[in-house]
């Protein structure tokens, strides 16, 4: 990526909790565990900020050379965002915005069920699970809403897709009895786009119990997996020991508390407790900084 005054302002802003991209996500505000309500993380900021680039209803990124890029996570986070605030706030006008983003989910899905997510970075490997997942939660409850069945149907395609083998085009990854959803298909694995592709496969299993089989399969994959994301002082990126930012971190305690109130498995609770003790030890949050702002100078 290499350093540029760009990306030095960006990182700066990531790591210190400034950019739009990068708002704490704590648990959702309005999630009622077992059912398809409000969101496991609280996606709200991204709507309340204000301060996101918004095109026709939807937000896009710009890129480093000015471009626009209509970045299918962003847009999704950003509808779930907005659904949430339709449940705490029952304004319509929150709901008119989670519907446009999945109005775009539809008409920009491609007929495989996927979408592009990373073209405009990695043309080669643009298919990710994360807003596959993201994608199907979002539809899902706008279907909820609507009673349209075109949302639902795109829900399907997008987790048919998601599950697709990496070796056949897709972004999944079968290895005997496990079951690994992939946020990059040609970097490490990365545990919190697995997580929220997990989210996908769960909120589906609460409408229809479609795909029950993969959902439990990831799940198990994922408490299996967790030791490799812990280095002892702090949470970790992806499986090649990459370190989180702090708000990485943050999302890692989030995930692991939502994943624990809608399965009761207590690895997750036990991996909230010790990332928030991480968090609360300033030598290690400090060395964790300091790791991490080391790593970004590096990339």
């Amino acid at each position: 990526m290499g350093v540029s005054l760009y990306n030095i302002k960006r990182w700066t802003r990531m790591l210190t909790g400034k950019s739009i991209y990068h708002v704490d996500q704590n648990i959702g505000k309005a999630f009622n565990p077992g059912k398809l309500n409000g969101y496991y993380n609280d996606l709200t900021q991204k709507v309340l900020q204000g301060d996101a680039n918004m095109e026709n209803g939807v937000p896009f990124l710009e890129h480093s050379d000015g471009s626009h890029v209509q970045m299918p996570t962003m847009i999704f986070q950003y509808g779930l965002g907005a659904y949430d605030l339709w449940l705490i706030e029952k304004k319509k006008e929150h709901l008119n915005k989670a519907i446009t983003c999945a109005d775009w989910a539809v008409e920009n899905q491609q007929d495989n069920g996927a979408w592009s997510n990373f073209f405009y970075i990695y043309p080669d490997a643009p298919y990710s699970a994360m807003p596959q997942g993201e994608g199907a939660s979002l539809l899902l409850r706008v279907h909820k809403e609507t009673a349209d069945d075109k949302y639902l149907v795109a829900a399907k395609k997008a987790l048919q897709y998601m599950l697709l083998d990496v070796n056949m085009g897709g972004v999944a990854k079968f290895d005997g009895d496990s079951l690994y959803l992939l946020e990059y298909t040609h970097l490490p694995l990365v545990l919190n786009g697995w997580i929220f592709a997990f989210f996908g496969l769960y909120d589906m299993s609460l409408v229809c119990g479609d795909f029950n089989n993969e959902m439990n399969q990831t799940l198990k994959t994922i408490k299996e997996a967790l030791p490799k994301f812990d280095c002892g002082y702090w949470s970790l990126y992806d499986e090649a020991g990459k370190i989180t930012s702090p708000f990485y971190h943050n999302l890692h305690i989030a995930q692991m508390q939502g994943l624990y109130l809608a399965t009761g498995e207590q690895v997750f609770d036990q991996y909230c407790t010790k990332f928030k003790k991480y968090q609360d030890n300033k030598f290690f949050h400090a060395r964790a900084f300091l790791k991490k702002a080391i790593q970004k100078i590096g990339e």
